[in-house]
């Protein structure tokens, strides 16, 4: 399935399974309803920045928008089925590694590109997410809040979806690292 389809088909199930409207969604998220429309609708290719909003807003982990939701979870998803995304406005590739069957973990690979910088604002979500990334290649400058890092290859940074995060590359080849999310409810948070 084309990424853009698939990323469509999951933002309108995950809105009508929370019975919001256009207006409601573009409320919580921040994004204007015409831009969700046209994402729903697989007619624009949105940015990250664009897609964790609608993410936050939809109570889900940016990485629950690349899952297809038809037929029984699969615990195996061979490479050649591991969904792989190109955000628009810096480049960065992201591979969907984690299988559809149900877990609080997901496996993220991204490749970023040399000169490049995302920045995400967190808004509030029914649960709690915390994620590490792990350096396999490269250089990347990453912040959560007010803490900052620069991490070399083979270094690992562990930290909470609740605040800015951004993610730059300063060197000048691509970095490559993996993302481990997990997702707990709040009231499993002690």
């Amino acid at each position: 399935m084309d990424i853009n389809k698939l990323i469509a088909s999951r933002v309108l199930a995950l809105r009508e399974a929370r019975q919001l409207s256009l207006t409601a969604l573009a409320e919580l998220s921040g994004v204007s309803r015409s831009n969700i429309s046209l994402i729903e609708r697989g007619e624009s290719s949105a940015t990250a920045t664009v897609l964790d909003k609608l993410a936050g807003a939809l109570g889900v982990t940016l990485a629950s928008l690349f899952e297809a939701g038809e037929g029984a979870p699969s615990p195996l998803r061979r490479a050649a089925e591991q969904q792989v995304w190109t955000d628009p406005a810096s480049g960065y590739v992201r591979r969907q590694l984690s299988p559809a069957a149900r877990s609080p973990l997901q496996l993220v690979e991204v490749v970023f590109p040399p000169g490049q910088r995302v920045a995400y604002e967190q808004v509030s979500r029914a649960s709690d997410i915390y994620q590490q990334v792990w350096l396999l290649e490269g250089t990347m400058d990453i912040s959560a809040g007010e803490q900052q890092w620069r991490l070399e290859a083979g270094d690992c940074v562990a930290m909470r979806e609740d605040q800015r995060i951004s993610y730059a590359n300063p060197g000048s080849e691509p970095a490559r690292y993996l993302v481990g999310l997990v997702t707990l409810p709040f009231a499993a948070v002690g």
